[in-house]
């Protein structure tokens, strides 16, 4: 089972979590918050996830279909509910942008689709939260 530990790194919110592997992971809050901008916060860190969990599965798919990407870029960007606590993830807009010799739309776009609709487990867990994902894709050759 997979385990992390969280430990005050700077006080009051500055904190580092270590997961079972020894990989570091920092985490703060904006100082209008009072933190001191160390770190991703933990909403941002959903987003992060997210942008991982669905390149993982693109370039591995995209891998299968034997297609090379020399270029590689995701930005994630998220609106949060309004007025509520708890504020979730309510709109998420992913960009893939990617560079490579003979990519052609369709085959990119279907391993971007598989990864969202069927294998990235933070895209459900996001969803199942009420999150609306959507995406484009950016081709360079």
């Amino acid at each position: 089972m997979p385990k992390t530990i969280l430990t005050i790194a700077q006080s009051p919110y500055g904190f580092t979590s270590t997961d079972d592997q020894g990989i570091v992971t920092k985490m703060d809050v904006r100082p209008e918050l009072g933190g001191h901008n160390t770190g991703s916060s933990p909403m941002v860190m959903l987003l992060h996830a997210l942008a991982g969990c669905a390149s993982i599965d693109v370039l591995m798919i995209l891998g299968k279909m034997k297609l090379e990407v020399s270029d590689y870029t995701v930005t994630v960007e998220g609106e949060r509910e309004k007025d509520k606590e708890p504020a979730l993830w309510q709109q998420i807009h992913i960009t893939f942008s990617l560079k490579g010799a003979g990519l052609d739309e369709a085959p990119v776009k279907r391993a971007i689709d598989l990864s969202l609709d069927k294998y990235c487990s933070v895209a459900f867990t996001l969803r199942a939260a009420g999150a609306q994902i959507s995406y484009e894709l950016l081709l360079e050759s």
